[in-house]
């Protein structure tokens, strides 16, 4: 773990757009490629599985879910190649999201292979000793615990020590007008796990936090601004659970809360950082849970190349896509090291994002190989679907929402990015597919 923080601690801005404008080059050419190389050489790879639209749906399994996890799995109970599960659902432990895939795939899933949306929030370390409030559903204050933060206060915690300022359901408006009932220390930074379950109050109570700063019993005289750090995980503006249509994740949440900011201040609410997919540092957290895979497989080689599958455009493909240019990025670096004999005259590559909000070092540690690359692979069981989209017949076309922008406010809509290497029915043709590509017998 300590080999984590440190490494990861050059990406502790989790959101970057990148300047690049580059297009992905055609689906069917870059296929013909991959086979070309791969049917030669039996490389060492790893697998990033996307849970919701891609595994499940809500709580029922996909059928080609659990068919292609038996063939992942051999004879021996061990996984035949690295997988590890990242998925931008945060309202759990990672213990209770291994035992729910273990039951539904029918496969042994361990909690070292699940990388929630908060996981990388674990390198945040700054934060952890502040007064946080948290915005969630379940067991919120054991998940902020887990991931570091050491003094928690929930929503429900401030509107019971200030239970005026909810007012939205007359049936909660205290009966009685009634002094603070407990004394809470000053906010001084929100973290947000995921979708609430009462928006209005959720809502309410953190403007309430940010225009206080940090002091929600006390009235607005002035605005303060900036406002105290905000922590956001998990983008995803929409989600595919059992229903025939696509459901409102906790992106949906952050657009509510961001325009309610700029309505009342005239100001941009700012993040610190926004954590889980698409972002870089999110896929820099699920590869080291992919090198720690491959060592407990017996792999004494590096995993050369990772493969990403999801269902949806936006997030899974974008991010995949964004950390495979990061990856292109690093590899450019370390030729330059290589070049100068030693990194130490180094002019490392920077990445910013389009808004300049913050800027990732492409550096690191020089002792450790990364894979060559990330493959994007989108599946047609969520989200994204034959049914509601045509694949592009011109192939620098996007597979994006008629090219409505459904990624976060603060990432660049780069078309490019949402661009898969490959588009497959299932998650059972995809690692069919990456098998084949990669020379290696699957049955």
């Amino acid at each position: 773990m300590a080999e984590m923080f440190s490494r990861l601690n050059v990406f502790k801005l989790a959101w970057s757009g990148m300047k690049s404008s580059r297009k992905m080059t055609n689906r069917a050419a870059n296929s013909a490629q991959m086979i070309r190389r791969y049917s030669t050489e039996h490389g060492l790879f790893g697998f990033l599985f996307d849970i919701d639209g891609v595994l499940v749906r809500g709580r029922t399994p996909i059928p080609a879910a659990k068919q292609c996890f038996r063939n992942l799995v051999g004879r021996n109970g061990n996984y035949k190649v690295p997988v590890v599960f990242v998925t931008n659902a945060g309202n759990s432990m990672r213990e209770t999201k291994a035992e729910q895939l273990s039951h539904l795939l029918e496969v042994d899933v361990s909690p070292d292979q699940v990388m929630l949306s908060h996981s990388p929030l674990r390198i945040f370390t700054q934060f952890h000793d502040m007064c946080v409030l948290v915005s969630g559903q379940g067991p919120i204050v054991e998940v902020a615990q887990n991931v570091g933060f050491k003094n928690v206060v929930t929503i429900d915690m401030l509107r019971e020590a200030y239970p005026l300022l909810d007012t939205v359901d007359h049936n909660r408006r205290p009966k009685e007008l009634n002094p603070p009932s407990k004394y809470l220390p000053p906010v001084e930074a929100v973290v947000l796990f995921g979708e609430p379950v009462r928006w209005e109050t959720n809502l309410q109570l953190i403007t309430d936090v940010l225009l206080t700063n940090g002091r929600p019993g006390d009235p607005v005289t002035s605005l303060n601004y900036p406002h105290i750090p905000v922590l956001a995980c998990n983008m995803d503006l929409l989600w595919m659970a059992e229903a025939k249509n696509p459901r409102f994740g906790h992106g949906m949440f952050l657009v509510c809360l961001e325009n309610i900011y700029k309505k009342i201040t005239g100001c941009e609410l700012k993040y610190e950082a926004l954590i889980g997919k698409p972002s870089v540092v999110t896929y820099n957290y699920a590869e080291v849970l992919i090198r720690e895979q491959a060592k407990k497989l017996g792999w004494t080689q590096p995993v050369e190349r990772l493969y990403a599958i999801g269902d949806n455009p936006m997030t899974d493909i974008y991010g995949a896509n964004l950390y495979n240019r990061y990856l292109k990025a690093m590899s450019r670096t370390r030729a330059q090291a290589q070049a100068h004999s030693s990194p130490s005259g180094l002019q490392y590559e920077v990445i910013d994002d389009v808004k300049r909000s913050g800027e990732i070092s492409v550096g690191g540690s020089f002792e450790e190989r990364l894979p060559e690359g990330c493959t994007s692979i989108l599946v047609c069981t969520g989200v994204y679907s034959h049914e509601q989209q045509d694949v592009p017949s011109d192939p620098d076309a996007t597979v994006t929402e008629q090219h409505i922008f459904h990624g976060h406010r603060d990432f660049r809509f780069d078309p490019s990015l949402t661009q898969p290497s490959f588009i497959v029915q299932d998650v059972r043709e995809a690692v069919e597919q990456v098998f084949q590509l990669e020379g290696w017998p699957l049955e």
